[in-house]
């Protein structure tokens, strides 16, 4: 299939993944299995709840994750990744293993660097 720069589909992909916390959630719920909000905050301690639920809605909104909401008191809500969320696996597996290559990369490029000085 040749690639028409113009009709790049890189920037949809991006939009879904991009930020801090939507990797990290997805990675949780992949690896993991079903997890309800507080044990996915307590697995993240950097984000706050705000952030939480705004990335949670935006990956359910993308039909990454599914959003369970039990009718008890108190509610009950359970985030599980869908079986279009699994697709994503091997795009971060991908993603993990070039940024450690690229982390190795700069790494190198300044001890270079530091050699030559």
């Amino acid at each position: 299939m040749e690639r028409v720069p113009s009709n790049c589909r890189v920037e949809n992909a991006l939009g879904i993944l991009v930020g801090k916390w939507k990797p990290i959630i997805i990675l949780h719920l992949l690896q993991h299995g079903t997890k309800r909000f507080n044990e996915l905050k307590r697995a993240m301690p950097g984000i706050t709840q705000k952030m939480l639920t705004k990335q949670l809605r935006e990956l359910e909104e993308e039909d990454i994750i599914a959003r369970v909401v039990y009718p008890q008191v108190p509610p009950k809500v359970e985030y599980s990744i869908t079986s279009y969320g699994k697709t994503l696996e091997p795009i971060l597996e991908a993603m993990h293993e070039w940024g450690t290559k690229h982390a190795l990369h700069k790494l190198e490029k300044q001890e270079n660097i530091k050699a030559s000085n």
